[in-house]
């Protein structure tokens, strides 16, 4: 390769002398070649390396401080008589009210939540439709699955569990923004009130931190359910594990995830019933993953109001993904999680209870975990 920068002139003859050139002077400026390039081109890639070196530890350094800082929240004992208060709930797939289940399935059903602290069960009616209108031809089972509730489970609550996509981060969904939609959805809640459930349960995904309109359609909500006697419940986005993290994550990818935790509490005063979605975490490891929900019910704890009923989501269902490993998001390290944030906090709350999601892909050891570490 050719040298790329101009050499250096030529010495002049000493004294004025005029005498044949000496050799060229050393291109120690060389970019390339030459014994002053290989020095040059050495002390580049050491620069280089170095520079790759910090940046990697400015990236993993607050990562692994936050990690162990989890691990550690993780240990401890949890409080004497953190326990199921007999307030749990239980989210249900829709085969229960479009004509899959059965009575045999009504009645094992029964005969499993007897021996729990279940006592409210989110069943999925739904989805809306983008412009919050509901179909009814979704839920033709409805009145068969609540009826039969409340004939074997006596003061177990049916609240249909109504869902949809957000246009919060694509072009499709439903657009909150709209007043039209927002009393569509309304609507639909007196309409599955009608059918004979006793709340109504909402979970609008993804849902950013500070969305007034939730805010507005949560208050004309519950203006319905209260005149019914009814149960309003939300399912919650996590809160900011970091001050403000949902902004600096929302830049870089569009997607917040996590609540402020001042907006968990204006939601959480407007509603009856907040169940955190306190799973698909992406954290590796059992003790960090308990160490994360033992964070998310401190600060759950710490601007609920006692007269809302908080719940802490388990996850009742095994993937392993970037989001959800399944060897760390265990319903044991979730549940003594649970008791301590609990322990901490407010270990005496009465309206407070953890929240299987959900039946259908429950595995016999997720009932076992529950049971054995949090029914007792």
């Amino acid at each position: 390769m050719e040298d790329t920068e101009p050499r250096k002139p030529e010495p002049a003859a000493a004294d004025g002398e005029d005498g044949p050139p000496g050799p060229p002077a050393p291109d120690n400026e060389s970019s390339t070649g030459g014994a002053g390039g290989k020095p040059k081109k050495k002390k580049r890639l050491r620069r280089t390396r170095r520079t790759a070196l910090a940046v990697l530890l400015v990236l993993l350094l607050p990562l692994l401080t936050a990690e162990t800082a989890l691990r550690i929240n993780y240990m401890g004992d949890p409080a004497d008589g953190t326990y199921t208060r007999d307030r749990d709930a239980m989210w249900l797939g829709h085969a229960w009210v479009d004509g899959r289940k059965k009575d045999a399935d009504l009645t094992a059903l029964a005969r499993s939540l007897k021996t729990t602290g279940i006592r409210d069960l989110y069943v999925h009616t739904g989805p809306m439709e983008h412009d919050g209108t509901l179909p009814e031809s979704l839920y033709p089972r409805a009145r068969w699955l609540i009826d039969g509730v409340h004939r074997e489970l006596p003061g177990v609550r049916v609240q249909a569990f109504l869902g949809d996509v957000l246009a919060t981060e694509g072009p499709d969904g439903m657009r909150l923004d709209r007043a039209a939609t927002r009393a569509a959805v309304v609507g639909s809640a007196r309409q599955v009130l009608d059918a004979g459930y006793d709340g109504v349960h909402l979970d609008l995904e993804p849902l950013h931190s500070g969305d007034r309109n939730y805010l507005s359609l949560l208050d004309d909500v519950r203006a319905v359910t209260r005149a019914r006697d009814a149960q309003l419940s939300v399912a919650a986005h996590q809160i900011d594990p970091l001050p403000a993290l949902h902004s600096v994550f929302g830049f870089f990818t569009e997607h917040p995830k996590w609540w402020s935790q001042e907006y968990f509490g204006q939601v959480a005063r407007r509603v009856d019933q907040i169940a955190v979605m306190s799973y698909d975490t992406a954290q590796p490891l059992e003790g960090t993953y308990g160490g994360y929900v033992a964070q998310q019910t401190s600060l759950a704890l710490e601007v609920t109001p006692p007269t809302t009923h908080l719940l802490m989501g388990l996850p009742f269902y095994h993937e392993s993904n970037f989001d959800h490993w399944g060897h760390a998001e265990t319903v044991a390290a979730a549940v003594r999680g649970v008791r301590l944030g609990l322990s901490r906090t407010d270990a005496d709350r009465e309206l407070f209870g953890v929240a299987p999601y959900i039946d259908f892909a429950a595995t016999d050891t997720n009932w076992k975990e529950y049971r054995d570490g949090w029914v007792r």
